[in-house]
């Protein structure tokens, strides 16, 4: 089997790839739908009200993520996982038939989009460290990359899929469908096998547990750096549900269909970024560092695309570089955390990643409301260049690290705590010299 997907070899693996898939592809249609409901059906496409929903779907994260984490460390992870798929299921099945009975009003999107983030606080940082039962601790890295390709997959069919069943259907018998599809995950997690799972030994319960998950965090400067970039990347920067909608909406004025092709066209970009990441070993900060910086300049072409074409095409490139991201610091924590930790790790990880969100989509809604919808788009963009230049000169200076010219790709050599860790006692000995000659030289040119 090649590189790319050498973790489906695993039985077990393969079952969750297939059940990450439906499950994605029924969010996906599930989201789309929700919010073409609030712009076209229970308002005059409030930019404001789009953001509230994505803001209650996201803000339990704030508050629940931490304790999601214990119940990654501790928990039966397949069960945990049943439940959320059977809630969020549930959920779609009632907004479906509100709407189709002509009944749904903003309130009970509102309520529905909280009950299904409160239902993801708890469960997010079990899905992700769940993998680690599927393949052994050498595959860690390729397996979450396979997962954004299959959640990628779902990006590419479920938008656009719901965007042309809105159209020909509407969209409550597009909720009422999708209960039916949010099953075959809870049936795929069912057949697995016990003797194909890998060991997880659950953490005893104990007090401070939580406050235990912080603690490790605070020693752990490359994590605050990845935690600090991702909650403003992703809080200001990846509302694509949201600025699409009003991109294709209030810009180019365009129709559900081509509204979920933009989903579509992002799919592209960030399928390629997790194949991509599948074949690489756990990547290094700074590679997270590029992504997020170079997102922001797409983001902001993006914004002041001169037709819908050009829009969506800049929307493969910045799929690709949120992927790239995401699947970076998710790779980076799961990899360099200890097991008995990962689930705290990563729940602290999901609270900034997601919890950010409410209070971004606010303000990226209101600024859509009041200055347009290419603005809403462009300060993500300006938020990431921003956030990556100040998380670049913190870490250069607190890590002493030290970057040269190069004559290949990517032309800058780093010297940090990774490579000097890798130094024989006579290279190290070396290299201080080659300080003190610097720092001579500079103090004779000035």
């Amino acid at each position: 089997m090649s590189k790319t997907f050498h973790s489906l070899q695993f039985p077990n693996y393969r079952l969750w790839f297939t059940s990450n898939f439906f499950s994605a592809t029924a969010m996906w249609v599930q989201r789309v739908a929700q919010i073409w409901i609030v712009l076209t059906i229970l308002t005059d496409n409030s930019a404001i009200a789009v953001g509230i929903v994505t803001a209650l779907q996201f803000a339990p994260q704030i508050f629940l993520g931490p304790l999601g984490g214990v119940l990654a460390d501790r928990g039966n992870r397949r069960r945990v996982i049943q439940i959320g798929q059977i809630i969020i299921a549930t959920l779609s099945l009632i907004l479906g038939i509100l709407v189709v009975t002509e009944a749904a009003q903003l309130w009970h999107v509102y309520l529905l989009a909280l009950i299904a983030g409160t239902s993801d606080a708890l469960t997010s940082a079990t899905r992700n460290t769940f993998v680690s039962e599927l393949v052994p601790p050498e595959s860690l890295p390729n397996a979450i990359s396979l997962n954004s390709t299959a959640f990628n997959i779902a990006r590419l069919i479920g938008p656009a899929t719901a965007g042309v069943m809105i159209d020909w259907f509407g969209a409550g018998w597009v909720l009422i469908v999708d209960f039916a599809l949010f099953f075959i995950p809870v049936a795929t997690l069912a057949v697995m096998r016990a003797k194909n799972f890998f060991p997880f030994t659950a953490v005893p319960r104990h007090k401070g547990m939580i406050r235990e998950g912080f603690a490790y965090i605070k020693k752990r400067t490359d994590i605050q750096g990845i935690l600090i970039l991702v909650g403003v990347i992703s809080g200001l920067g990846f509302n694509f549900q949201m600025t699409q909608a009003l991109m294709a909406t209030q810009v180019f004025g365009r129709s559900a269909g081509d509204y979920g092709l933009l989903g579509s066209a992002l799919a592209i970009g960030s399928l390629s970024g997790a194949l991509l990441a599948a074949r690489r070993a756990a990547p290094r900060f700074s590679y997270i560092l590029f992504a997020g910086f170079v997102f922001g300049f797409m983001s902001i072409g993006a914004a002041f695309a001169s037709n819908y074409w050009v829009f969506a095409l800049l929307m493969v490139p910045c799929g690709f570089l949120m992927l790239t991201f995401l699947i970076g610091c998710n790779t980076l924590i799961q990899t360099s955390v200890p097991p008995e930790l990962r689930g705290r790790a990563l729940a602290i990880y999901f609270a900034i990643n997601l919890g950010t969100t409410p209070v971004g989509a606010i303000l990226v809604g209101w600024v859509g409301e009041h200055f347009g919808a290419r603005w809403s788009l462009a300060i993500g963009g300006i938020a990431a260049l921003i956030i990556s230049l100040i998380v670049f000169v913190w870490t250069k200076s607190h890590w002493d690290v030290e970057l040269h010219r190069s004559r290949h790709w990517p032309f800058v050599s780093i010297n940090g705590p990774r490579e000097r860790a890798h130094l024989t006692d006579q290279e190290k000995a070396d290299l201080a010299a080659q300080r003190v000659r610097r720092g001579d030289e500079h103090a004779t040119e000035s």
